[in-house]
C-alpha cells in the first residue's frame, strides 16, 4: 500500500524542506516523490543534512514541470490546504483518509497522490481543484501554520498507522475486492475536462470571457462521482457525438 502513495511538492522554496520531508517519508515507509517547478535546488548540502539519511528519496524524485506531469497515472489526489475556499471542495482529515486508503488502492493500477503546496502561499486555487478532496491538519486555529516536511510527517504518519492496522489484522482483515473496472486517471480526467470544455463552448453554452466558475464546478461534480474509465469513455462518446451533429446542423 505504502509503495503506492505519492508525496508531491510544488514550488517548494527552501531545499531544507525538500529534505526534512525526504526523512519524513523514510521514517514512514514512503518513498515515491515528485517534485513540481521547485523554487530552489533540490539537492543541497542543507537537503543533505535535513534528510539525515534519507536523501536516497531526494535522489529518486521525479523533477517536473507541473502538477499533471506529477500526477498523471493517480486514481485519485488529495491537496493539503489549510484555507477555507469560495467554492467548497470535498474535504477529509489526515486520520479519515489514511483509513480510506486500502479500499481505494485494492486495485493493482490505483496510485494516491499527496499534494503540497509552496511555503509561503499553499496551493493555488486552480491547483487545489485538479483535485479529488483537500485534506486539513486540524491544527489550533490561532496557529495552524506548519512547516512543510511537518505537514507531511503527519500525513505520512497516518498512512502508515492504515497500513500497520491492517498487517496486524492479518487474515482477519477483511478483503477489499477490486472494482469491476479501473477509475479514470488524473490524465484521462484532464482530456475529458478539456473535451467537455471545447463542446460547451462549441454549442454556445460556455461563454470562457463569462465563466461564472462553470468549468470549476462541473469539474468538482466529477471528479466527486470518482467515474471508471468506461464511463468515463461513454461521457467523451457523447461529447463527440454532440460536436458532429453541431457540425452537421452548422453546414450550408
Amino acid at each position: 500500500m505504502l509503495d503506492r502513495i505519492r508525496i508531491v511538492l510544488i514550488g517548494t522554496s527552501h531545499p531544507g524542506n525538500i529534505g526534512g520531508t525526504a526523512r519524513a517519508m523514510h521514517n514512514m515507509g514512503l518513498s515515491d516523490l515528485a517534485l513540481v517547478a521547485p523554487r530552489c535546488e533540490p539537492l543541497t548540502a542543507d537537503t543533505v543534512s535535513r534528510a539525515s539519511g534519507a536523501d536516497h528519496v531526494v535522489h529518486a524524485a521525479r523533477r517536473v514541470e507541473t502538477l499533471e506531469e506529477a500526477v498523471t497515472d493517480c486514481t485519485l489526489v488529495v491537496g493539503a490546504s489549510a484555507r477555507s475556499r469560495t467554492l467548497p471542495w470535498p474535504m477529509t482529515t489526515p486520520r479519515a483518509l489514511a483509513e480510506s486508503l486500502p479500499a481505494e488502492l485494492a486495485e493493482s493500477a490505483a496510485r494516491v497522490a499527496l499534494v503540497f503546496g509552496r511555503e509561503d502561499s499553499g496551493l493555488s486555487n486552480s491547483e487545489l481543484q485538479r483535485c479529488h478532496a483537500h485534506v486539513t491538519i486540524p491544527a489550533n486555529p490561532d496557529f495552524s501554520s506548519l512547516n512543510l516536511a511537518t505537514a507531511v510527517q503527519v500525513l505520512a504518519y497516518e498512512c502508515r498507522l492504515a497500513w500497520l492496522a491492517r498487517e496486524e489484522m492479518g487474515d482477519e482483515a477483511p478483503s477489499e475486492a477490486p472494482r469491476p473496472e479501473p477509475l479514470a486517471n488524473h490524465q484521462e480526467l484532464e482530456h475529458y475536462f478539456a473535451h467537455l470544455e471545447r463542446t460547451l463552448i462549441t454549442i454556445g453554452f460556455y461563454d470562457p470571457a463569462r465563466p461564472r466558475q462553470l468549468m470549476a464546478r462541473l469539474r468538482r461534480l466529477i471528479l466527486r462521482s470518482r467515474p471508471e474509465r468506461m464511463e468515463l469513455n461513454i461521457l467523451r462518446g457523447i461529447l463527440t457525438a454532440t460536436e458532429q451533429e453541431t457540425h452537421r446542423r452548422s453546414e450550408p
